[in-house]
């Protein structure tokens, strides 16, 4: 099948923005638990009602230092409960979120806040400050810090102060003036060239991905349905589910200590949670190597065959259930409690699951909802939900959404999903959307004959980490080859923990190098400890143009260069990057098998 629809199930009115829940849920049900903050080891309940009063204190405060409809105001912090309130209280008036991930290096927050022209930026920590500051553009008016000091406030605190003599009918004039197609938020999503582009997402655009999202997937956004957030809320992924909490009138946490995850999920008790590959594989790991260590190894060995068979089985047969019933008790019980003891729904998204994982924990009680789309598409495009799901795809479209496979393999999307374009780029904005309102994604699939969708390969070179970290190689591929030993360097990570290189040396740079350090004309180079130091500060060069998570963690020195002559490199001398992972396939697995 070359094309799929799904008609919408709700339609996003004109004057419709993404406050207006917080707004309905104060008066429809103003004592229901919106959120709980871990405050002092404990979780303390934040209503609709107490919500509501919050977002409005805070956005009387912004109209108090002058932000105007608009204007972009940024925001740097981890998940936390303030990321969201200030989120809402920013759309309040009619202003522009810019996310900027907490992990960006001073390079990447200049770049945006230059770029996006933000006016204002919220900052979590005294070095987010100091970044911030360090750069000093003109057009950022005001630095507000989140954690405060025993000498200084903190920004919630002083922005209420400062609100406190602005009418709480000037943040209402300005709601009504908003409207759906008004810019929301801008993000910004890692290019080829290096330089993120900055996503121009619509109240319409999220509006529509999430009211039509909530219908499929009843089983998770409902009143009494609770997640832990702790994916960041700068990545478009995570922004979706909170808004999808406010719309449904869910409760949720926040947590950035990733260390602590496991306490944190069992004193919460979600009912789902949201994540990616990369940390279900690390709960399935940690469970089977702690059984082994304790002797229980075949017990947990035999476990697992029985839960993703059970799930991989349509009927299952009486042998088969009285096993996977057995097996509840022994085992799936268990890794059910390391995940809060409630929670029986998970979704998936920023890079492929595997169908073994899928199964898996399908098998175990904890269906996991994989899905799919892009910054660019605000972000969901397709989902397997309650209505249906098939591992291994990452379902049918949402409702509202088009899929279409080109002749080429690639994936298109059309909707009222589709951002309105890349800020400040309009010939990116072109190339990715065409005369027809085609959406190009840059990933390769196909459709079965009920529409769901099989992502089958990447046209694009843009790295998705098991994380599902967006990685451009370029910036990175660009500061490593400025040293002069080196000649090629291709960053290597896609759907891995981490990322890696691989790196060539100039045959014409080493033998004046090798001289000059004692060494013989022949010495083994690829393993040699000086050598790789010296390429090693080329590596911490170019690490200090991305963020701690898109850095390179290891690299690998290659016995021989990329030429034309091997394959590995065009008649215009660009590395042919699937020819080198064939060809170094064993190179970069005893990378990740370290």
């Amino acid at each position: 099948m070359r094309e799929f629809t799904v008609p919408p199930a709700v339609t996003v009115g004109d004057h419709a923005t993404l406050t207006d829940p917080v707004w309905d849920n104060a008066v429809a049900a103003p004592d229901a638990v919106q959120f709980q903050r871990h405050i002092a080891g404990v979780w303390q309940d934040v209503t609709c009602g107490q919500f509501h009063d919050q977002v409005l204190t805070l956005a009387r405060g912004l109209l108090a230092a002058g932000v105007e409809a608009g204007q972009r105001v940024a925001l740097m912090s981890k998940t936390r409960y303030e990321w969201t309130l200030i989120d809402y209280a920013i759309w309040s008036v009619g202003a522009v979120t810019v996310p900027i991930y907490e992990t960006s290096s001073p390079e990447q927050v200049a770049w945006i806040l230059e770029d996006s022209g933000a006016i204002a930026v919220f900052v979590e920590t005294d070095a987010h400050r100091d970044t911030v500051t360090a750069i000093r553009l003109p057009s950022v008016e005001h630095v507000w810090q989140i954690d405060g000091t025993a000498a200084v406030p903190g920004c919630v605190d002083v922005l209420a102060a400062d609100g406190a003599a602005v009418p709480r009918e000037d943040v209402e004039a300005r709601r009504a003036a908003t409207k759906a197609d008004d810019l929301a938020t801008i993000i910004y999503t890692s290019g080829t060239t290096g330089r993120p582009k900055g996503c121009m997402i619509t109240h319409r655009n999220m509006l529509s991905d999430i009211v039509n999202a909530i219908p499929e997937l009843q089983s998770l956004f409902h009143q009494g349905a609770r997640t832990l957030l702790f994916l960041p809320l700068a990545h478009s992924f995570a922004r979706l589910i909170q808004i999808g909490v406010v719309q449904a009138r869910a409760t949720m946490g926040h947590t950035a200590d990733t260390k602590n995850l496991a306490a944190t999920l069992q004193s919460f008790r979600p009912t789902f949670v949201l994540s990616v590959p990369r940390v279900f594989e690390k709960v399935y790991n940690t469970a089977k190597q702690r059984a082994h260590a304790d002797g229980k190894g075949s017990i947990f060995d035999r476990a697992e065959q029985v839960a993703i068979a059970y799930s991989a089985t349509a009927k299952p047969g009486p042998l088969l259930k009285v096993q996977h019933a057995l097996f509840d008790r022994l085992v799936y019980g268990k890794l059910r409690a390391a995940l809060g003891g409630q929670c029986s729904r998970a979704i998936s998204g920023g890079a492929p699951l595997g169908e073994r994982l899928a199964h898996f924990y399908r098998g175990i009680g904890v269906t996991i909802f994989e899905g799919y789309g892009l910054t660019e598409t605000s972000p969901a495009t397709n989902a397997n939900r309650d209505t249906g799901a098939r591992v291994g795809t990452v379902g049918r479209p949402l409702p509202g959404v088009t899929i279409r496979i080109d002749d080429d393999g690639e994936i298109l999307v059309q909707g009222d999903i589709v951002f309105k374009g890349y800020w400040n780029n309009p010939a990116a904005t072109a190339e990715a959307i065409d005369g027809d309102g085609w959406f190009h994604t840059g990933d390769i699939g196909e459709l079965d004959d009920d529409g769901y969708l099989r992502i089958t390969g990447r046209k694009k070179e843009l790295i998705v980490t098991a994380g599902g970290k967006n990685v451009a190689p370029a910036v990175l591929e660009d500061r490593v080859r400025a040293h002069p030993l080196v000649s090629q360097c291709m960053v290597v990570g896609d759907r891995q923990p981490f990322i890696a290189a691989l790196v060539t040396i100039d045959p014409d740079a080493l033998p004046a190098w090798a001289s000059s350090h004692g060494k013989p004309a022949d010495f083994s180079f690829v393993d040699d400890p000086e050598l790789r130091a010296e390429i090693q500060t080329a590596i911490d060069d170019a690490n200090k143009a991305v963020s701690k998570a898109e850095g390179i963690k290891v690299f690998r020195i290659l016995p021989q260069d990329f030429t034309e002559a091997t394959g590995t490199l065009t008649p215009s001398l660009k590395v042919k990057r699937n020819v080198v992972l064939k060809e170094y396939a064993g190179d970069i697995a005893a990378i990740y098998e370290r």
